[in-house]
This record gives C-alpha cells, sequence and structure tokens, in this order.
C-alpha cells in the first residue's frame, strides 16, 4: 500500500520504521536542535546509524531542511554529525532527489555567510558524504571513521579494506581537514567555531620582521639572504603572529602541498586568515588549497594574511599534468574576487608569478630578508644566454632588493 510514509508501498517498511523508532526514541534518522557549543549557538543535526543505518529518506529531508533554513533565519552556524549509509532504498528515487534539497540548503547558507563544520563518524558513506559532508566549510573525521562514496558492501574485494576509504585516507588525499578523537572533538569544534564567527572587516596588521633589521647592499646579497635556511620561515611567523591557529587541510580534489600552510588564527580578539608559502616551489594543490581559504574567509568576513616564501611554481611534469596554469589563475582569481583586504608580506624568495598568485594588489609589504623578482637570477641567465658568472650582476639589474621594491613602488613598505 502506498502512502506518503512508504511511497513505493516497499512490504515490510512501515515495520522496520517501527522497530528503528523503538530502538533509538527518535521518530527520524535525523534529529536537530539549537545547542551551546563552547560560547557559540549552533544548529546541531545528528545522524543516528542505528536508525536504519542513518539513511535519508523524504521525512529525513524535510527535517535536515528545516534546520538548514532554520540557521539561515538565525544567523547561526550548523554542526553536522554524519553517520550513514547514504540513502534509503525503501522509499527508492524519494529518497535520492533528498540529497538535491540538501545540496540546496547548503548552498544557500553558504551564500549567506553561514559557516558549517561536518563531522564524518562512522561510517559516512554515499550520497550524504557526496552533498552534506564534503559540501562542509571545514570537515573534521573521527579517527578509524570509514569514509567514501562507496560503502563496504557495494566496493569490490580487493579495495573493501583499503585505508583510501577512511577518514585518515582522506585526509591524506586532501579530502577533510583533520582526523579528531571523540574526546578532542568538543574542544576543536569550540575552537573553529571561535575562528569562523570572528572576523572584523580590518585589514590584517604586518608582521614584524623577524630576521635582520639592516637591507641587503647588492641583489644576489638579497638573493642570498632569502635562500640561507636559517633565515626565520613561514611557522616562525605564524607562531609569533598568533596566539593560536587551525589549519585547513587539502585542496578538496585529491591534493596536498605541504609547502603551503593554510587557516584561520586568532590574534587578540578577532580572526585571520592565512595562506603561507614556506619556502619550495609551490604545488597546483598549493594554490588551489590557498583559494578555498581566501574564498572562504571573505564569505564569513575574515581578513587574509599571505605570506610569500617561493622560488615559484613547481615546473616538473607532474605539475603540469595536475593543472599548474589553472590553479595559478585561480589563486589570482581569488585574490582579485575578495570583498576582504589581503595583505601580504613576502619573507624570502618571491619568484615570478608563482609568488605574485597570492599578493594582495597594493597591499604588499617585504622584509630586509626577502626579494621579490620576475624571475630569479640565474633563470634569468639561462633566458637570456648569459654565462654563469653573471649572475650576480643580473640580481642587480632586476631591481629586486626590499629598497629598490619600495622606490620603484611595486611594494608598500618594509617591514
Amino acid at each position: 500500500m502506498h502512502s506518503a510514509s512508504n511511497p513505493l508501498g516497499w512490504t515490510g517498511y512501515e515495520d522496520s520504521l517501527v522497530r528503528a523508532r523503538e530502538a533509538t526514541g527518535a521518530e527520524e534518522s535525523v534529529t536537530y536542535g539549537q545547542v551551546l557549543i563552547g560560547d557559540t549557538d549552533v544548529m546541531l543535526v545528528e545522524f543516528d546509524f542505528r536508525f536504519l543505518g542513518g539513511s535519508v529518506g523524504t521525512a529525513t529531508g524535510d527535517r535536515l531542511v528545516h534546520a538548514f533554513s532554520t540557521a539561515r533565519a538565525h544567523g547561526i552556524p550548523v554542526v553536522s554529525l554524519l553517520a550513514t549509509g547514504g540513502s534509503r532504498m525503501q522509499e527508492g528515487m524519494f529518497s535520492l532527489l533528498q540529497l538535491q534539497r540538501v545540496a540546496q540548503e547548503c548552498y544557500l547558507n553558504r551564500e549567506s555567510g553561514i559557516p558549517h563544520i561536518a563531522v564524518l563518524r562512522n561510517p559516512t558513506t554515499g550520497g550524504v558524504w557526496a552533498s552534506l559532508g564534503a559540501g562542509a566549510d571545514i570537515i573534521l573525521g573521527i579517527s578509524g571513521a570509514q569514509v567514501a562514496f562507496g560503502g563496504k558492501r557495494v566496493r569490490s574485494a580487493e579495495d573493501a579494506d583499503n585505508p583510501a576509504f577512511t577518514a585518515e585516507g582522506q585526509y591524506a588525499a586532501g579530502q577533510i581537514d583533520a582526523v579528531v578523537t571523540p574526546e578532542s572533538l568538543p574542544d576543536v569544534l569550540s575552537g573553529w567555531l571561535d575562528l569562523l564567527t570572528g572576523g572584523t572587516p580590518e585589514p590584517a596588521d604586518v608582521p614584524k620582521a623577524l630576521g635582520h633589521t639592516e637591507l641587503p647592499a647588492t641583489g644576489w646579497e638579497a638573493v642570498q639572504r632569502a635562500r640561507d635556511p636559517r633565515r626565520p620561515g613561514a611557522a616562525a611567523y605564524l607562531e609569533s603572529y598568533f596566539d593560536s591557529y587551525a589549519l585547513i587541510n587539502g585542496d578538496r580534489s585529491g591534493g596536498v602541498d605541504s609547502g603551503v600552510l593554510c587557516g584561520i588564527g586568532r590574534r587578540g580578539d578577532r580572526s585571520i586568515a592565512f595562506a603561507a608559502q614556506t619556502g619550495t616551489a609551490t604545488q597546483s594543490a598549493g594554490y588551489r588549497t590557498a583559494s578555498r581559504l581566501i574564498t572562504l574567509a571573505d564569505r564569513f568576513g575574515i581578513p587574509v594574511l599571505t605570506l610569500i616564501d617561493t622560488p615559484g611554481a613547481a615546473n616538473d611534469a607532474a605539475s603540469e599534468s595536475s593543472g599548474l596554469a589553472a590553479a595559478i589563475s585561480g589563486a589570482f582569481s581569488a585574490v582579485a574576487a575578495a570583498h576582504i583586504p589581503v595583505t601580504t608580506l613576502v619573507i624570502g624568495e618571491g619568484g615570478s608569478g608563482g609568488a605574485l598568485a597570492l599578493a594582495g594588489a597594493g597591499r604588499t609589504w617585504i622584509t630586509p630578508d626577502a626579494y621579490f623578482s620576475v624571475i630569479g637570477p640565474q633563470a634569468a641567465a639561462a633566458i637570456l644566454k648569459r654565462d654563469p658568472d653573471e649572475v650576480s650582476a643580473l640580481a642587480d639589474q632586476l631591481r629586486l632588493r626590499p629598497q629598490d621594491l619600495l622606490d620603484l613602488g611595486i611594494v608598500a613598505g618594509i617591514a
């Protein structure tokens, strides 16, 4: 018999619902309500895997829509605690269509500047992971949780226990931001909620230079200083600048570049987002992660600080195959489109467009230990077919010292 609660007339479905309600004490696989996490009022959405595998049916979709729309009306963040096998087979396509409704609500909240943190518990599979979970601003995975679009029962035998289908595997592939334990989850959530809701419109302060205070005498000295491994790097600047900070991870497209640190930090009573190069050649995933960070910060009114330190973009075959030019273009676009101010400090090497892609137009400073150039002097010598012994002279001709860049109007000041 067909009914609103059993649209396909699935034999035994009503009895399954009764048993699930008796076992859980809940009407559906999802419960929701406003709670305090730390000092932040949030809409908490929780899936119960005991209720028909945490599956989503039409009534579940109604609950998710109401939870997200209520959060939007009240301007409060959403925290989703997922544990689900995906769509409810007993409702067929009616169940699957709920994913479109959920995706629409996620989009509307995102456009309204409503933060969404998803927590992937064991298991998180199917369309709910691919819509509600993967669409969140910050994604946390519980250690050991199965996380995959295809559940274990529908994967091939050789993939059944592959670590790629775990929270740790998804983290390694840049799909989630952190793997946490159940015990640490409350503090992690509270910290992220403070960071995501603490933005102000004022630009980020320019960090204090941590290395030399005197300026380099020659262009080649500037290059050598910037390449000195003893020079303070991004990690030192972040530790000095922020009271505390949390990192995001990966480009959500399968890539991670450990040479770019992206996240949000607390400085005084406000949040500041950051994208910091660490001295290596920046990969496609690094630019995509930085773009994701800048776009996220812009949505929540959080100013951005970028720290430039790279000899340039990675130029190997793997980088070209992974869409390097498009990734650099995306970073330029993210900076250009941002409504929030992007403040930049060049703390080491500023090599070509690979460095410029993360620079705030008109808001770029440089330290005495850094240089910024259209290209490095060795590469310039190779392109111009100059002898290697002309490299130091080329460094002077490129006018790449901090004081040269200030005289030319390229930077706003020397930190």
